[in-house]
């Protein structure tokens, strides 16, 4: 692998660039997500759940409260640190942020998709499509990756 022609800041700035684009792709589903999910308590089918059901539903909206939480944080971390050196610290810290981000999102999505089925469907059919999802998630987030690496 071929060595860029840059400085070290250069490529802070080059790899905060990078990560933004990321992370507006990122932010755009979790905000979705979590727009869909504050919905559903003013529906009036809501107050026919089971408690399971009700469990699963506050778990993932705190799920994607703390994937918005990380995923955004990092807007934050730049406005504090704007202009103040610390572009290496804000690259690492919000690379960190967005990794820890992303599984808070996944969780969250399968928590979506597994509420939805387990109410429409059947409780079965909603383990299966959540495991499912889950491998799906793991397989193409974090191995496929790992395995080009």
């Amino acid at each position: 692998m071929a060595d860029r022609d840059e400085t070290p800041d250069e490529r802070f700035d080059r790899n905060w660039n990078e990560l933004l684009q990321e992370l507006r792709v990122a932010q755009t589903g979790v905000q979705i997500l979590f727009a869909f999910l504050l919905t559903l308590p003013f529906n009036q089918r809501f107050d026919t759940i089971t408690a399971g059901q009700r469990a699963t539903y506050i778990a993932t909206i705190i799920l994607t409260s703390l994937a918005s939480l990380c995923l955004i944080a990092p807007v934050s971390h730049h406005r504090i640190l704007f202009r103040r050196g610390r572009k290496k610290e804000l690259v690492e810290a919000s690379s960190n942020l967005a990794g820890v981000g992303l599984v808070f999102l996944w969780l969250s999505i399968v928590g979506a998709v597994f509420l939805i089925f387990e109410v429409v469907v059947a409780t079965s059919w909603a383990i299966a499509v959540a495991i499912a999802l889950a491998v799906a998630f793991i397989s193409v987030w974090y191995l496929y990756p790992a395995f080009k690496r």
